[in-house]
């Protein structure tokens, strides 16, 4: 079997348990997979327009974005299921409104005339969700007073704690993840709204893989080993799900009514 190709663009506090589930891969398939982190829009990257990608973990919304332009190259295979009971023992995730703890900042509307940051324009949580809410609540426009582009989830939070912006949305498994990492961050920030849910960002396979050998990484996935297992427990995994394009339909949807609406920035 040749080497796959793999890449993530995803948060990369998660790069680490992307590593171990490639590993397991190589295990079970007896494949050799080289993992590397994506450094920029994957709508933009060569290795997917020209499909020399094998597999790619990847937020949902650039996956129904592409999909709906490029037909029949990535397939959803699994996604994550979280252990917390805030995700229902299902593949979803929410968008967390952050604010800084000693903020004054109660509830969502309070947010009007503040300065937030955004990981990146093509973000489910960090962006699209945010302003899907501004949709849904009806706000007049501009509802902040400046949106400022971080770079990360990571560097979102520490200026959400620092002080540098007054809020930010982010991605609840990043920010969970983000917490566990370091502590410390508790005591400067506080949740003022959960946006979502909406289905977690899955692994997808390149069409050119054949059906066969994305089943057997589908059914792989599905039934970890102990060392795996031992890899999504420490990132909080309960177990993975199987997943299809379809899934990712209503991430679209709440996309393209933000921009019918008018709604084409935060």
């Amino acid at each position: 079997m040749k080497k796959l190709q793999a890449i993530s663009y995803l948060a990369p506090n998660w790069f680490g348990f992307y590593e171990a589930v490639l590993a397991y891969l190589d295990r079970v398939l007896g494949a050799e997979t080289q993992l590397k982190q994506g450094e920029c829009d994957p709508l933009l990257d060569p290795l997917i327009l020209k499909d020399q990608l094998d597999l790619a973990f990847i937020c949902g919304l650039p996956l129904i974005r592409y999909s709906q332009i490029v037909l029949d190259q990535l397939q959803p295979v699994v996604a994550p299921v979280m252990q917390a009971a805030r995700y229902r023992n299902r593949p979803i995730y929410f968008s967390d409104v952050i604010v800084n703890a000693d903020s004054d900042v109660i509830k969502f509307d309070d947010l009007a005339g503040k300065t937030v940051c955004y990981n990146d324009p093509g973000s489910n949580s960090g962006y699209n969700l945010l302003r899907h809410r501004l949709l849904q609540g009806r706000y007049p426009q501009p509802f902040f007073s400046k949106a400022i582009q971080s770079g990360s989830h990571q560097n979102s939070i520490r200026w959400v704690a620092l002080g540098k912006v007054d809020c930010a949305a982010i991605d609840s498994v990043v920010l969970e993840q983000e917490l566990q990492d370091f502590p410390e961050l508790y005591q400067y920030l506080r949740v003022v709204e959960a946006l979502g849910p909406c289905p977690m960002p899955p692994l997808v396979a390149a069409q050119h893989l054949g059906k066969s050998l994305i089943q057997e990484i589908q059914l792989a996935l599905l039934e970890p080993d102990a060392e795996l297992q031992i890899a999504m427990q420490r990132v909080g995994v309960k177990h993975f799900a199987a997943v299809e394009l379809a899934d990712y339909n209503a991430i679209a949807d709440i996309y393209n009514a933000a921009l019918k609406a008018g709604y084409e920035s935060l």
